[in-house]
């Protein structure tokens, strides 16, 4: 089955970035008036600056829960197209870690010295603007994080992150234009939190994908190949852009060091690959011992398509198993912001590195179609108080969780989402 790109009816489509702004307002940039005061948790340049000289400038000690802190936030007054949203779920996400870290770029001190984090959230919508017609009170919606949306549709900055004047969802409340929010699909079979784990994750592998196959098909046409093999490493975004692969027919391997992880993919028709067995990559002999592993899976052919972070210890191991024709797509910037490779090596292998950010609007909507039919998210096993929001930052950054952790934000969920909590 292939799933293509469909159109969001009333949504993004046929804008471009110099007339969005007339049309929907860059309500960013309008002075603040506020009518509420949520908590919401931010990070502070000088918090960050205490916990590095705390730790003496070794990440590898660094506490992200010390960073973010819980504060008073004053909304924006709502303007003709905004909607206000109270909070009931978010995930934590990798962006927020690198905002707490300034591992690379210290965007808190980037934005005036604070931000308030969060571009993934499921919220209930409490107020509209009198411009608003796809929302009403009372209905749930899910974010997208594209915060500026260039001529094509695509984010020259993520909201809440580099988006100037960008207020989060790690909060009791927010308001925001309608064009930031999607209908949430209650009826897909997703629970509750299986839901809230996919606003920012879901478009990202969705784009990963298009882009990936997209450019391995103008080396090799299906008519050459049809079935590929796809490998994925770690977590969330990996998952689900193999949870792609499988549904369209190919072949898909999730190398990861969460059993839990890889039996949850197992169980979908995903094989798995245990990093640990060879020591997370640590050496040279480690990459070749994988390489011969992947390769001995696939009749000494190596993987068609591989997602990674382009960087870190993965890396050289997504280049060492990737067959002739290759396409290698990575998303985010975790560890590093710089990639070394044999250029010519790579040229000589036919082999393609995609550096992808995020998607547009309108592929963020179509992305939402394939929640319970495509995408089953891995969910970490305890749903955290918003209290505890700091503690599962940290333990993301630890890499001990064993899904997508979801943290509950309002106390009393609405009637209308109370049968999706298991």
């Amino acid at each position: 089955m292939l799933i293509e790109p469909c159109a969001w009816e009333g949504a993004w489509s046929g804008l471009e970035a110099d007339n969005y702004a007339g049309l929907y307002g860059n309500r960013s940039s309008h002075p603040t008036k506020g009518f509420s005061m949520p908590k919401s948790y931010a990070i502070a340049a000088e918090d960050i600056a205490a916990e590095t000289a705390r730790v003496d400038g070794d990440l590898t000690n660094f506490d992200v829960s010390r960073v973010i802190a819980l504060s008073d936030v004053e909304l924006r007054e709502m303007g003709p197209g905004d909607v206000h949203l109270r909070i009931l779920a978010v995930s934590a996400e990798h962006n927020v870690d690198h905002a707490a870290l300034a591992d690379t770029v210290n965007i808190a001190e980037a934005r005036g010295g604070k931000i308030y984090p969060g571009n993934s959230a499921l919220g209930e919508v409490i107020a509209v603007g009198e411009g608003v017609t796809r929302f009403a009170p009372g209905d749930i919606a899910i974010t997208h994080c594209n915060g500026e949306p260039d001529a094509h549709g695509y984010p020259l900055r993520i909201w809440a992150y580099d988006q100037p004047e960008s207020i989060g969802w790690y909060g009791e409340e927010a308001v925001v234009a309608d064009w930031q929010l999607i209908p949430a699909p209650l009826d897909c079979g997703l629970n509750l939190w299986e839901i809230a784990a996919l606003p920012l994750r879901a478009p990202t592998a969705y784009h990963l994908w298009r882009r990936a196959i997209g450019i391995y098909r103008v080396k090799v046409e299906r008519r050459q190949r049809s079935q590929l093999t796809v490998l994925g490493f770690g977590g969330g975004v990996s998952e689900l852009f193999l949870m792609i692969a499988a549904q369209e027919g190919h072949r898909a391997l999730f190398c990861s060091g969460s059993a839990e992880r890889r039996a949850h993919l197992e169980g979908l028709g995903i094989e798995g690959i245990d990093q640990h067995e060879f020591n997370r990559f640590a050496s040279r002999d480690d990459v070749r011992a994988f390489s011969k592993h992947v390769k001995g899976l696939t009749g000494g052919e190596g993987a068609h398509i591989v997602c990674d972070m382009l960087r870190g210890p993965v890396f050289a191991a997504g280049l060492q198993v990737m067959a002739r024709m290759g396409v290698n797509v990575s998303a985010g910037w975790q560890l590093d912001t710089a990639a070394n490779y044999n250029s010519a090596n790579l040229s000589v292998r036919q082999l393609t590195l995609d550096h992808v950010h995020f998607e547009t609007i309108e592929g963020s909507a179509a992305a939402t179609e394939l929640y319970g039919r495509v995408f089953r998210p891995t969910v970490h096993k305890e749903i955290y108080a918003f209290g505890d929001l700091p503690r599962a930052m940290e333990e993301m950054h630890q890499n001990v969780q064993t899904g997508i952790p979801i943290v509950q934000v309002a106390a009393d969920l609405p009637d209308s989402v109370a049968s999706l909590v298991p």
